[in-house]
């Protein structure tokens, strides 16, 4: 029977580091690493790694002294941060973290600075050994451990490389909120870091104010350990569980307490639900917070009022908000741009099956939906509407998905949703277009369209290659009968050509004085030159496509809109007007030669 999880602690994570040895080969390696170190030279602010080869993974071990650790971290204030902004001029090798709503973050300058000193030297590829990857290290070195992690996630692609594991122990805080919304927005990467901090180590609660936790922590005490991942609870929870006091912080000694935490985690379980709860503490929620904490130490019996004389802690009040964020907050889901896929064909192909149905009948599917939704729908097009709104939700999820991402991920997720995404517009924003001028209203492109089609247009333009062929190829030609308009706002451009022509045509004259007359007719000689001006440029703007094979041959059927269009274009400019377009248009044997693919098309 599966046991229903009440509280998103990440005991997955603590569980899969514990069980299999995971958190002992890591502090046993920064263990090799201090003896190593104190052996031949005395305690320094510097930062010391190296690589060790167990027989099931690699392992990348940071270490600093902890006493200067906490020195170093601590000038002034902790509260010297780097932006982002000002790395990209020396070290960019974290821009890929921006994304188009977070653009700008900060990281500490010292943990920055340790990074930056010895990044030449650190191993670049890493991630090409197929066994798993550990990163980890102890006080400061834990803060450069997290920083190395994050330079390689840029290159690693999830889909087929195993993601490295960042375990720190006792280290601070290591950015802003940016930075943690940066890294948390994106579950996979937020899942490679887990922080092991002790009640009696002062150094990770030396950067509270203006820091944001990321990732998972680990909080340990005599009585065991709880995995936290909300910010502002592990926030809480630093500050209240400390067990040191002011005349008590040298961390020195506390290095030598990780050491017994790993070695008696095995024996010990993780949030045991053995632990005594208050009485009438019947609801699951609360009664899992609280065996969270109590794992945590802070709520020893006597060291509760101890805590609450020195800090002014109210446990009762730190969980009662980590339990109103629980329930207020949503279980994260990684985002899987595969789920629902085949939902999505299927509603194309519905989609596919409309378009041949109104093709057949002489009109094309854009028309026909625009009659039939300003008609009132029928049963057949409220089944397109479901499918419809569908494709629409889905793709708006992956285009502020891609948005969101940090870049590589987003253009990994744009470049792989391309072709899907292209047809999805091409398809369903005409239809947004019929619905949109249906209401009577006008300039779709300024004024109505929907940010995420022209985020899956930028990308499309993006990542095209400039043609050097003179014209399409014959696949394309091939085709026509069957494509898409390959610019999805075709038709409001021609919604806004047919707007042009009733200006043209519907003024009604009336009884005016002579001075109004004359002024009137001037300002309607002046918007009669415009209209004829933009009615050109709609001319050579159907021509290109008509050239390139890129708009569908469906707009020359008889109950078309642009042939409807071309019907009064053609009275207003009167039959002696000649061009390139109307020239062909002429000729009703040239849609037969356009739809099979054989119309030459000369240059204008």
């Amino acid at each position: 029977m599966t046991q229903t999880q009440y509280f998103s602690s990440g005991l997955e994570l603590a569980n899969f580091v514990v069980i299999p040895d995971i958190l002992q080969q890591a502090w046993t390696a920064i263990s090799e690493l201090y003896k190593e170190t104190s052996q031949k030279e005395e305690p320094s602010s510097s930062v010391k790694f190296k690589i060790y080869e167990p027989l099931n993974c690699t392992i990348i071990a940071f270490f600093t002294w902890p006493a200067n650790s906490k020195d170093c971290v601590q000038g002034n204030e902790g509260g010297d941060f780097v932006t982002s902004s000002a790395l990209k001029g020396y070290f960019p090798h974290f821009n890929f973290l921006c994304t188009e709503s977070n653009q700008k973050f900060s990281i500490n300058k010292p943990a920055l600075e340790l990074f930056t000193s010895i990044f030449d030297v650190l191993p670049k590829s890493v991630m090409a050994d197929s066994k798993p990857l550990i990163i980890t290290g102890n006080s400061l070195g834990g803060s450069v451990a997290s920083l190395f992690t994050l330079s390689l996630l840029e290159k690693i692609n999830f889909t087929n490389t195993k993601r490295p594991l960042c375990i720190t122990f006792g280290s601070p805080l290591i950015g802003d909120e940016h930075l943690q919304e940066a890294i948390s927005k994106y579950a996979v990467w937020n899942s490679c870091f887990l922080h092991v901090v002790s009640d009696q180590d002062p150094v990770p609660r030396v950067l509270i104010n203006g820091y944001q936790p990321f990732g998972t922590f680990l909080l340990c005490s005599k009585l065991g350990c709880s995995c936290f991942e909300d910010p502002q609870t592990i926030l809480e929870l630093l500050k209240a569980t400390y067990s040191g006091s002011p005349g008590n912080q040298d961390p020195n000694p506390v290095f030598d307490v990780y050491g017994t935490f790993v070695k008696d985690i095995n024996r010990k379980v993780i949030c045991k639900d053995t632990t005594m709860l208050p009485e009438r503490t019947t609801q699951p929620l609360r009664a899992c917070i609280i065996t969270q904490i109590v794992a945590t130490g802070l709520m020893q019996p006597e060291k509760l009022l101890q805590q609450q004389q020195r800090q002014n802690v109210d446990i009762n009040i730190i969980i009662t908000k980590t339990e109103k964020r629980e329930k207020l907050t949503p279980k994260r889901e990684a985002f899987d741009p595969t789920k629902g896929l085949n939902d999505i064909k299927v509603n194309m192909a519905y989609l596919e099956r409309y378009k041949k149905l109104s093709k057949d009948d002489g009109i094309g599917y854009y028309d026909r939906y625009k009659n039939e939704s300003r008609n009132g729908m029928t049963t057949t097009d409220m089944h397109l509407e479901k499918y419809k709104k569908s494709l629409t939700i889905y793709w708006k999820d992956m285009v502020d998905q891609a948005k969101k991402r940090p870049q590589t991920v987003g253009a990994f997720l744009r470049t792989r949703s391309l072709f899907g995404g292209t047809n999805y517009r091409r398809m369903i924003e005409p239809l947004d277009i019929a619905n949109y001028y249906n209401k009577g209203l006008s300039d779709y492109i300024n004024n109505g369209r929907s940010e995420h089609y022209e985020k899956l247009e930028q990308w499309l333009k993006e990542t095209e290659k400039p043609s050097s062929s003179s014209g399409p190829n014959d696949l394309k030609k091939q085709n026509v009968n069957s494509s898409l308009t390959e610019d999805s706002c075709f038709w409001a451009h021609v919604e806004e050509a047919l707007i042009l022509c009733k200006s043209l045509t519907g003024r009604e004259s009336s009884v005016m004085n002579k001075e109004s007359s004359k002024k009137k007719r001037k300002a309607g000689a002046m918007d009669e030159e415009s209209s004829k001006k933009k009615l050109v440029e709609f001319e050579n703007y159907v021509y290109g496509l008509m050239k390139n094979y890129a708009v569908s041959s469906e707009i020359f059927l008889p109950k078309s809109s642009f042939m409807k269009w071309w019907g009064e274009y053609r009275e207003i400019m009167g039959t002696s007007y000649s061009s390139p377009l109307t020239n062909l248009i002429k000729n009703v044997e040239n849609y037969k030669e356009y739809t099979k693919g054989t119309l030459v098309i000369p240059e204008m």
